[in-house]
C-alpha cells in the first residue's frame, strides 16, 4: 500500500492489560502443546496415582468395618508423613518427566527462528517473556502436584478430624513449599536449557541428564574428598532433602537443611544468569 494515500490506520481493537500479558504466552503454548494425543494421555494418567491415594486414605480410615468383620488390621496401614512423601516423591518424577517433555519446545524454537526480535518489538519486556514461558509449565505442574497434595490432605482432615490436622498442619506447609520450589526449579531449568540449545531434542536430552550427571559429579567427588558437601551439586538430593525436612522424617542424604536450601538457590541463580545472557532483543552472528 503506497504511503502517499494515507488509506492506512492504526489498530483500535481491544489491548490485553499490562499485568496479564504474560498470559498470552502460555495461552498459545497450550494450543500448540495438547495438539499431541501423546502429552494429553500422559497428562491425564499422571492423575491415577492421586486417585489411588484418594482410595487408600478413604480405606485406612474407614478399618472399623473390617475390624467389626474379624479382619486383622495392619500397623502400617496410617496416614503419616511418610505417606505424603511418597505422594510427593512419585508426583515430583512424573513432574520431571512432563517437564523434559515439554520445556524444550519453550524457548528453543523461538532461538533458531530468530523470533526475539518480533517479541521485543512489541511492548513486552524480556522479563514478561520468561515469566511467560516459564508459566507454562508452572500451571500444568501444579495441577500434578501441590493441587491433588492439597486436596489429599483435606481428604484426610475431613476422614480424620481436626485433631489430625492440628497435630499434622505441618504436612500441608510440606506439600506447598516443597511441591513449589520443585516447581520453579524445573521450570527454571528446563526454559535455561531451552534457551542455550536450539535443538529440541537436545534440550531434552539435558533436561534429563542434568540430574544424573550431577549425582554422579556428586558421588565422584564424595568419595574422592571423603565429604558430603558434594551432594550440594546433585538436584535430587537437594530437593529430597528439603522435603523431608518440610515433613519432619530423616532424610539420610549427607546434607543438612540449609545447605539444601543454599543448593537450591544457587541452582536458580544460574539458571537466571543463563537466561539473563541468552535472552535479549538482538542477536551478534560471529
Amino acid at each position: 500500500m503506497a504511503v502517499y494515500k494515507r488509506t492506512y490506520t492504526t489498530y483500535t481493537g481491544p489491548l490485553t492489560p499490562p499485568r496479564t500479558r504474560f498470559l498470552v504466552l502460555p495461552r498459545y503454548s497450550y494450543e500448540r502443546l495438547f495438539q499431541s494425543r501423546f502429552l494429553t494421555g500422559f497428562l491425564v494418567a499422571c492423575f491415577f496415582f492421586p486417585l489411588g491415594c484418594a482410595g487408600y486414605i478413604y480405606l485406612v480410615n474407614n478399618l472399623s468395618v473390617f475390624a467389626s468383620m474379624g479382619v486383622p488390621i495392619p500397623e502400617f496401614l496410617k496416614i503419616d508423613a511418610g505417606f505424603f512423601r511418597v505422594f510427593m516423591n512419585f508426583q515430583g518424577g512424573l513432574a520431571y518427566i512432563l517437564t523434559a517433555l515439554i520445556g524444550p519446545s519453550l524457548i528453543a524454537p523461538d532461538l533458531a527462528n530468530n523470533a526475539l526480535p518480533t517479541y521485543f518489538a512489541r511492548p513486552f519486556s524480556r522479563t514478561e517473556y520468561v515469566i511467560g514461558k516459564i508459566s507454562v509449565l508452572l500451571i500444568l505442574l501444579s495441577i500434578i502436584t501441590w493441587i491433588p497434595g492439597v486436596l489429599l490432605f483435606l481428604l484426610q482432615v475431613s476422614q480424620a478430624g481436626r485433631d489430625w490436622a492440628s497435630a499434622h498442619w505441618f504436612i500441608l506447609r510440606a506439600i506447598l513449599l516443597g511441591h513449589l520450589a520443585w516447581i520453579l526449579i524445573l521450570s527454571l531449568l528446563s526454559v535455561a536449557l531451552s534457551a542455550w540449545v536450539k535443538w529440541k531434542v537436545v534440550a531434552g536430552a539435558l533436561i534429563l541428564g542434568v540430574f544424573g550427571i550431577g549425582a554422579g559429579l556428586a558421588t565422584i567427588i564424595n568419595s574422592i574428598l571423603r565429604t558430603e558437601y558434594g551432594s550440594i551439586i546433585d538436584i535430587s538430593r537437594i530437593m529430597y532433602t528439603i522435603w523431608s525436612d518440610q515433613l519432619g522424617i530423616e532424610a539420610s542424604t549427607g546434607l543438612e537443611p540449609f545447605e539444601a536450601w543454599i543448593g537450591f538457590v544457587a541452582v536458580c541463580v544460574v539458571c537466571l544468569l543463563m537466561l539473563e545472557r541468552k535472552i535479549r532483543p538482538k542477536e551478534i552472528v560471529r
